[in-house]
């Protein structure tokens, strides 16, 4: 990550921890960009905000929550959260999204969906004409499944590669694998794909976020962006 990169992760980062409230329940997601909002929401709390909770995305956001004195729920004692805020591999133009790269895009996913309100923070690299242009599409399998689900993700045109970590597959929260798939030309159709691979038996998840996202807060040269 470079300085730059970092400034506007931190930027956008900081502005959406404004939009949360007193008294409010939200959610936290994952990753670098994330990171930056959990900071931010846990300084807000040093100067007198009070939450009723934070439902995290991750086992790695829920570590940095608590060291930063952030309450942590559960979405078993709050089902439905007020606002829910999250950063992103790849934003297009209608402001769906490619997700996963950090692997947790199942609980993004649910924390997402179970929010009133879904707001996306991102820099500016992250907006794309069409998905899967930059950043692969994660699919969350089960283990069992995996020579299956990868050979109904060719028959779909995809490119596939299993992640790996440290020369190890890569395993997620919830102990399944992702693989990693690449569109030659992006997807030119993101909801006719989400129904296919949502038929694939032993897919947990995918990385793909339509429909979901009320605004993204995008900073880059030129400050903060708000879309739509």
């Amino acid at each position: 990550m470079t300085n730059d990169t970092a400034t506007y992760k931190q930027l956008a980062g900081t502005a959406a921890a404004e939009l949360i409230e007193d008294g409010m329940v939200i959610g936290l997601g994952s990753g670098s960009t994330a990171a930056f909002l959990v900071r931010a929401l846990g300084e807000r709390l040093r100067k007198g905000l009070h939450i009723a909770g934070a439902v995290p995305s991750s086992q790695e956001t829920a570590q940095l929550a608590a060291s930063l004195g952030i309450p942590l729920v559960s979405l078993e004692t709050h089902p439905v959260l007020d606002l829910a805020i999250d950063g992103a591999d790849e934003i297009d133009p209608q402001l769906n999204l490619i997700k996963g790269g950090g692997g947790a895009l199942l609980r993004e996913k649910i924390v997402a969906t179970s929010a009133r309100r879904f707001v996306v923070i991102a820099d500016s690299s992250k907006l794309v004409p069409r998905l899967c242009t930059r950043a692969a599409l994660p699919v969350e399998v089960v283990p069992f499944a995996l020579g299956p689900v990868r050979r109904r993700l060719e028959a779909l045109g995809a490119s596939v590669q299993q992640r790996v970590r440290e020369g190890r597959p890569f395993i997620t929260d919830n102990q399944n694998y992702i693989l990693d798939c690449s569109f030659p030309g992006g997807i030119t159709d993101p909801t006719s794909l989400q129904t296919q691979i949502r038929t694939v038996v032993g897919v947990v998840e995918h990385g793909l976020f339509l429909g979901i996202t009320e605004r993204a807060l995008v900073a880059g040269p030129n400050g903060l962006l708000t879309l739509p």
